[in-house]
């Protein structure tokens, strides 16, 4: 089995769930790690046994490297990003891919034109209770499905904003939307397929003091007629779990963080019951804590994520969530923004 030698680009709060994520995946080695300030680099490296470099061209050029992941604030993955296809390395890069659809543009074409992959980060897709809510979808237990919606009531105190790249339109690409409320809008768009537009209201209510929104909500259509909602928020204390709704004219499922928290459809079938048993208790336990603190999640989900990126380079096969997968979520996003300051229904290519 070939081994995979790994870089991180960024050394933040996100790198050390990175770093963590890949110490534990037997066919990959983290040989180095970079960020501009040298000292935060250096920390990180050390916990974990690798070489630190004082930026992405040092280690691109220095490191003998198969990939990099990318864990720098969100306005600035497409450099290094684009940097890597240069050199020849598959790049798997945290959420959001970008802020904006022309810098994930450009990210896809260089990794294409060099032949080399880009796929993104989000881990919440590889939780075990989607995996039966996916397949009751896939099934069409719920019938037709008439309505889908997101909710991410979070907490982040005044301190997470201070002195920050957080809640900026330059390097954040929003706020509660673009940065918090991302993996649920991307678990929308994989689990309903295409949104056909959006209108939507967003304010700053319990931040002022940051130019992007803390609260945003919207109401979607998606393509063949389904209604959604998508609100979310940093100004709820103090935070609470996540949830994902679906429901159609023969079943509801409702996903809250891990568990399952509603299972039930027309007709019951043999597994229902210990789907409910497995699940329906699952994932409570510390959602608010990840709720109000972001570093107060596992690193599991990231090893899930990096595996499957691993295996699709190994097998050459698709990877579930590609460069242009990963583009999707933004790409909604982007139009809620659109729809809240020019307060029109704002449709979708």
């Amino acid at each position: 089995m070939k081994i995979y030698k790994v870089g991180i680009v960024g050394a933040g709060v996100i790198a050390e769930f990175h770093a963590r994520a890949f110490q534990e995946i037997g066919n990959a080695r983290l040989v180095g790690i970079c960020d501009t300030v040298r000292e935060r680099a250096e920390r990180l490296a050390a916990r974990y046994s690798c070489r630190a470099y004082p930026g992405y061209e040092e280690l691109f050029r220095d490191a003998d490297l198969d990939l990099v992941t990318i864990a720098t604030p969100s306005g600035a993955h497409m450099e290094p990003a684009i940097a890597a296809a240069r050199a020849g390395l598959h790049v798997i890069c945290e959420k959001p891919l970008e802020v904006t659809l022309e810098r994930i543009d450009r990210m896809i074409e260089a990794h294409r034109q060099a032949g080399t992959r880009l796929g993104g980060v989000f881990q919440n897709r590889f939780h075990d209770a989607l995996v039966p809510l996916r397949k009751a979808i896939q099934d069409g237990r719920l019938g037709t499905i008439t309505y889908a919606g997101v909710y991410v009531p979070w907490w982040r105190g005044p301190a997470y904003y201070e002195n920050s790249w957080h809640g900026t339109w330059k390097l954040d690409g929003g706020g509660a939307l673009m940065n918090q409320s991302i993996h649920m809008i991307d678990l929308l768009c994989e689990l309903m397929g295409p949104v056909e537009s959006v209108q939507a209201q967003m304010h700053h209510l319990g931040h002022p003091q940051i130019e992007a929104e803390d609260t945003a909500a919207a109401v979607l259509k998606f393509a063949g007629g389904p209604l959604g909602i998508i609100y979310g928020t940093t100004a709820s204390y103090p935070g609470q779990p996540r949830r994902f709704e679906i429901t159609g004219t023969r079943g509801t499922a409702v996903y809250v963080e891990e568990s399952l928290a509603v299972w039930q459809f027309e007709r019951e079938e043999p597994q229902d019951a210990e789907i409910r048993r497995r699940f329906g208790q699952a994932g409570t336990a510390g959602a608010v804590g990840a709720a109000a603190n972001p570093a107060a999640i596992s690193h599991q989900n990231h090893r899930r994520n990096f595996q499957a990126f691993l295996k699709a380079l190994e097998n050459h096969t698709d990877f579930c969530i590609s460069g242009q997968e990963a583009r999707k979520s933004v790409e909604v996003i982007l139009a809620i923004y659109q729809s809240a300051r020019e307060r029109k229904i704002v449709k979708l290519a």
